[in-house]
């Protein structure tokens, strides 16, 4: 979202952007409050109204992409309370539910319209 609205943002005429991209990046802003939104509120309890904005902005504003990890260390360094102790129920809970292992990105960017030969319509081929 944060990308979208940058790249709109970069414009310097904003009448040779396509109307779709105007609407996109007008879906991206309401959906970076949205999260900013749900995240201050998140953090609140625990950091403190100031604090707590503060964080959520950075972590909702495209600071990272959605495949970076933030490791716990890191996490802490922001200030988030966080730990690496887990009850022994909760390990072996999740010892039922495997994690496949991925052999490509979890993030792809596919450029719009995705087209392909002979799929004039903008939507992905199913051949």
């Amino acid at each position: 979202a944060r990308s979208i609205v940058n790249a709109v943002e970069a414009k310097t005429d904003i009448n040779k952007v396509e109307d779709q991209t105007l609407i996109m990046a007008d879906l991206s802003r309401k959906a970076l409050r949205q999260v900013e939104s749900f995240v201050t509120k998140l953090l609140e309890p625990k950091l403190g109204a100031e604090r707590a904005a503060a964080l959520a902005e950075k972590l909702s504003q495209g600071t990272w992409t959605h495949d970076y990890p933030i490791l716990p260390g890191e996490a802490q360094d922001l200030g988030l309370p966080v730990s690496t102790e887990l009850p022994k129920a909760i390990r072996e809970l999740m010892t039922l539910y495997p994690q496949p292992v991925r052999k490509q990105p979890s993030v792809e960017y596919i450029p719009l319209p995705y087209r392909t030969p002979g799929n004039s319509k903008g939507s992905p081929s199913n051949e």
